[in-house]
């Protein structure tokens, strides 16, 4: 591997880190129940409006729902395709304004999966997907690229990005392994601290940086059957040694929030493992953030897993867990349930307030309770030359031959190549998942 240290500030000092605390608790006392769980509420996109790919548009009714009278604090994801940058400025103008109406003026934080480039922003940079990045050996490139990603997704207003994905590539039967930075777990903390550094900058406030999300902690890649959202069987040491150091470094490295495994290690489901989301994460690694759950995976509790009875006793055993947001994504339900459970004490105070703490926190961290300039102003940042020439540095190096056989290298010069195999002409095999779509499979919108 080339040197892997990063030509790039480590971390800040604690002195540096600006201290939110006393305006956290200010803003947390004025904070009804209601609005409280607001803030731990995540909604898809959809719930705010009406259509779908290009021509969607804000429901003023169904906003006026989530952010005045639910007071929900989190919105994510595109709505089936990826946007433009003017769609996207207009749709989150409104969602940005609605949330200023409210009460108490909390903004709302958006999120996205910009997993190879902002891949949900049409005309955008995309990069190599992260298996391929990892190939380079090169972490001062994929930390480049991440800056480039970071930029680009703050550009259309978005600042917290759910990536990387820092699970170890080590079940080759698993079908997102190449969301991974491979198998080995030295080059993949590697990676992912060069991702996270680029993502997040000096200041995740500035306009060119958002929030990394580590996901999915932790053992995600490891199913027994190999299949997507299914139990693994991993012994605590192979646990410890291969899965954690990943996400042990991007800890330290400062990331801001983590998302948790769909499904189960051991028997016990990722949304339940109060020893790995509280224990380990927050006491052994000492994480400070928001942790928020994956795709409806708290219904999935009931649905899936069969660890509670009902979604009401799933929500108690997520949030006592340590579940900081809900991504529902589809409903009201999580809110509507939490506020029961505490009106019973059956889920205490202050476990909530220190849940809200958290989520304040990142919003007074990524500068959204402050004046900014408009992202449409921004925009003239997407897809540049400069950041498209990187992109195709990644692609070059990250081209592998397993075994120089017959001293095939160096190419002459006047030698052809016979390209071929059934994914040699496919834009989708060659673009692949988190792609304009979430699987990437509409190569009609590819440029």
């Amino acid at each position: 591997m080339r040197d892997s240290k990063l030509s790039f500030e480590q971390n800040r000092t604690p002195s540096e880190t600006p201290d939110y605390s006393s305006r956290v608790r200010d803003l947390l006392a004025k904070m009804n129940l209601r609005e409280k769980i607001g803030q731990m509420t995540q909604l898809d996109l959809g719930m705010v409006t009406d259509g779908k790919g290009q021509t969607i548009t804000i429901n003023p009714q169904k906003l006026q729902k989530a952010v005045i009278e639910y007071g929900v604090g989190s919105i994510f994801n595109a709505h089936d395709e990826a946007l433009p940058p003017a769609k996207w400025h207009e749709l989150l103008s409104q969602i940005y304004s609605a949330a200023a109406l409210s009460r108490l003026h909390i903004p709302i934080v958006y999120g996205i999966d910009s997993i190879h480039g902002a891949n949900y922003v049409r005309g955008s940079t995309l990069f190599p997907q992260p298996l391929a990045m990892a190939a380079t050996w090169n972490p001062e490139l994929v930390l480049r690229a991440a800056q480039i990603t970071a930029a680009e997704t703050r550009s259309v207003g978005i600042p917290w990005d759910f990536s990387p994905v820092l699970d170890i590539g080590r079940q080759p039967l698993w079908p997102r392994l190449y969301e991974t930075y491979g198998e080995d777990p030295v080059l993949a903390k590697t990676m992912g601290v060069a991702v996270v550094r680029g993502y997040e900058g000096r200041d995740v406030a500035q306009n060119t940086s958002v929030a990394a999300c580590l996901k999915h902690y932790i053992g995600y890649s490891g199913p027994t059957t190999g299949q997507d959202r299914t139990p693994a069987l991993i012994p605590e040491i192979t646990l410890r040694e291969y899965y954690l150091p990943s996400f042990q470094a991007a800890v330290q490295a400062g990331a801001h929030t983590v998302m948790v495994n769909s499904s189960e290690i051991n028997g016990v489901p990722g949304h339940v493992n109060k020893y790995l989301l509280t224990d380990v994460l927050r006491g052994e690694l000492g994480f400070k953030g928001v942790v928020v759950s994956d795709w409806e995976d708290i219904k999935k509790l009931v649905t899936v897993h069969r660890v509670a009875a009902t979604e009401k006793d799933a929500t108690r055993l997520a949030i006592t867990a340590g579940i900081d947001i809900s991504m529902v994504p589809s409903d009201y339900s999580f809110a509507d349930l939490l506020y029961e459970l505490v009106q019973e004490d059956a889920v205490p105070v202050s476990r909530i307030d220190e849940a809200v703490s958290r989520i304040l926190t990142l919003k007074f961290q990524l500068g959204l309770f402050e004046a900014r300039e408009k992202p449409a102003e921004l925009a003239d940042r997407i897809g540049t030359p400069e950041s498209r020439q990187v992109s195709l540095q990644a692609a070059h190096e990250a081209i592998t031959l397993l075994k120089n056989d017959g001293n095939l290298l160096p190419l002459r010069k006047n030698m052809r190549v016979l390209l071929t195999g059934p994914t040699s002409n496919s834009l989708r095999a060659e673009n692949n998942g988190w792609t304009y779509t979430w699987q990437g499979d509409n190569a009609a919108l590819y440029p």
